[in-house]
């Protein structure tokens, strides 16, 4: 079967499509990373690179497997499709990891007629990426993107608390004689971001040097206990899993 150019072009929202490596049977060395939100279906992964989808394909088959190294081919938590695009929904810690395709595909020989199938590798590394403990099952259900709208109601509970100090010092100047003991003094107001990440979760500014500042899921031998930033080494037992809140 033939596939016309037009049906595998590179549509760039919502989907991740690899570039071709140089030359013509390169490996495919560059592992992408995808960091999903929890709860949240990824963008599709598409099992092809750039150069092979502005080129004609004959006959190809796709095979997905997941970092528990199963097919996920009939998976009830996967949307793929029958041009090799993959979804995961409802993204959780659990599902963090390597997601690899193999496209096999036909070559016709120009001059001879033959027919030589080959194939080619994919690999995503994908994570889950939450953004505060506890909100999750309540964004799960909001029309909206709940980590704009938090920010947002964060920035406007910090000018409401402005204001108020302001016209408290106003109050104070124009209807008190006297200040009181504790009082606001202009422009010492200010406020601090604490930096933290939920337990099983840390940041790591060389692993995921394209999200430095993202809360990721614990890579299988680390751990995190707390709110802290760092994903701590466990050597005394062997972590397979991600995002292990205890060594």
């Amino acid at each position: 079967m033939w596939y016309p150019r037009e049906q595998l072009s590179c549509r760039l929202r919502g989907w991740l499509m690899l570039s071709r490596p140089e030359g013509p049977s390169a490996p495919h060395q560059h592992q992408p990373h995808v960091y999903v939100k929890v709860f949240t279906n990824s963008p599709f992964l598409v099992c092809m690179d750039l150069g092979l989808s502005q080129e004609e394909i004959i006959d190809p088959t796709y095979l997905w497997i997941g970092p528990d190294g199963k097919n996920l081919q009939g998976q009830t938590y996967v949307n793929l499709t029958a041009t090799g695009k993959l979804m995961v929904k409802r993204f959780k810690e659990s599902m963090s990891g390597a997601y690899t395709c193999t496209l096999s595909h036909k070559i016709i020989e120009t001059d001879a007629q033959d027919e030589t199938e080959v194939s080619e590798a994919y690999k995503f590394m994908v994570y889950v990426n939450p953004f505060a403990p506890g909100w999750e099952e309540v964004c799960n259900h909001l029309p909206y993107d709940c980590e704009d709208e938090t920010n947002k109601r964060v920035q406007e509970a910090r000018d409401r608390i402005e204001e108020f100090f302001n016209k408290q010092t106003y109050a104070l100047k124009h209807d008190f004689q006297a200040l009181p003991t504790i009082h606001y003094v202009d422009h010492s107001f200010e406020v601090t971001r604490i930096d933290s990440c939920r337990p099983g979760f840390g940041k790591n500014d060389i692993t995921h040097n394209d999200c430095a500042s993202c809360c990721v899921v614990c890579d299988p031998g680390t751990y995190s206990p707390n709110n802290e930033v760092t994903c701590r080494t466990c050597v005394r037992t062997q972590i397979k899993q991600y995002g292990a809140k205890s060594c």
